[in-house]
């Protein structure tokens, strides 16, 4: 039995969509927050089962009968080890045969502050002695392409990474890596940096979407606060804001770049292109 945490999420989602090539749905295990969420993935014969990080009751059950898990870590921008500890101890008591875990880019060495929480992780999984498989994703490229609409409109992306390079990856170029380590051999005590073929600046991305939609779109460089402000000002909780522009200033020493190679080496294929994610994002 396979399982896939935070399964109705937008990588979750992905994860099983990949699972589902080559394995039976009735052996994959979606454990979710809200099972009702679940209810497409039911009636393709995905078994539903009640996961909530925070309510520890629920995931010795969940995790009944597992042999791999896919740990999708948090969504909650502070708190989250104890919630990736709750998970991880009950994988334990379950049996559970590889844990694979959803980190961070270089999360032992980044300066980011959204760095931390993963790096602790890290090292409950190996206390733990659980045979495990760390997939160091970087940052998606969907959330840079969030702000596409704010720019057309307004000539600009804005950031605070300077001429930092991002390895952004497509989120099913990660969900195809989870379900490939889940589903072959040879992948426990392995470390994976996650990252794109092809690295690109802010500034690139809006020479990108210029060429594309046919309006100038420049990349105004702003100040770590500055830019924490902008994201506070369009809506965003404070403390979000802050670990973002964070990133951004860490993204600009390197902490977001990688050029190994071993996503694309890990799913068999080319990373997704910046610029066939900008023509469909365009498409709408």
């Amino acid at each position: 039995m396979y399982v896939v945490t935070g399964a109705t999420g937008q990588l979750g989602r992905l994860v099983i969509e990949a699972l589902l090539k080559t394995i039976p749905a009735d052996r994959i295990v979606a454990a979710v927050r809200d099972p009702a969420k679940g209810k497409d993935l039911a009636e393709r014969g995905v078994i539903i089962r009640e996961a909530d990080y925070s309510r520890p009751e629920t995931l010795g059950p969940a995790l009944a009968g597992v042999e791999k898990l896919l740990l999708i870590s948090s969504t909650e921008v502070s708190g989250r080890l104890p919630r990736h500890r709750a998970v991880i101890d009950a994988a334990k008591q379950a049996g559970v045969s590889l844990i694979a875990y959803t980190s961070m880019l270089h999360a032992d060495t980044s300066p980011a502050m959204l760095a931390v929480e993963h790096r602790q992780t890290e090292e409950v999984i190996a206390a733990s002695g659980l045979p495990a498989v760390i997939l160091r994703n970087g940052w998606y490229t969907e959330n840079h392409l969030m702000a596409l609409p704010m720019a057309l409109e307004h000539g600009a992306f804005v950031g605070a990474a300077k001429d930092g390079r991002f390895s952004s990856a497509a989120r099913r170029d990660y969900a195809d890596a989870a379900a490939k380590v889940l589903t072959t051999e040879g992948h426990a005590g392995k470390t994976y940096e996650l990252a794109a073929d092809q690295a690109f600046t802010l500034a690139e991305l809006a020479s990108e979407l210029s060429r594309q939609s046919g309006k100038a779109v420049v990349y105004n460089d702003l100040s770590e606060d500055a830019y924490r402000e902008v994201l506070t000002s369009a809506g965003l909780p404070p403390d979000l804001a802050g670990l973002l522009a964070d990133a951004d200033v860490a993204a600009s020493r390197g902490a977001l770049f990688d050029d190994s190679g071993a996503l694309g080496r890990l799913i068999g294929r080319q990373t997704t292109l910046l610029q066939s994610m900008v023509a469909t994002t365009l498409r709408g």
